[in-house]
């Protein structure tokens, strides 16, 4: 897949360590080498619907995807992880 830096993403798994759920949407912001060439990792900004910055994580980009014309957003609740 071709990812760009600024395009929002959606993760393709939970991410329990930061009560991120499969689903969310997220900001590509930057690639990252993986030290030993094994897959490239991606950082990830995630905002909450009011567009405050709440996470930034780094994942394997295998753990993002395109978002579609045919897919709806949708909101949850989030406890506090800052």
């Amino acid at each position: 897949m071709n990812f760009e830096l600024y395009q929002r993403v959606a993760l393709n798994r939970d991410l329990p360590e930061y009560e991120l759920k499969k689903g969310d949407v997220a900001t590509l912001i930057d690639f990252v080498p993986h030290p030993a060439n094994n897959e490239e990792g991606c950082v990830l900004e995630v905002f909450s619907a009011t567009g405050e910055s709440i996470a930034v994580v780094i994942v394997p980009i295998s753990d993002i995807k395109l978002l579609r014309k045919d897919e709806v957003l949708s909101v949850r609740s989030l406890v506090e992880i800052y």
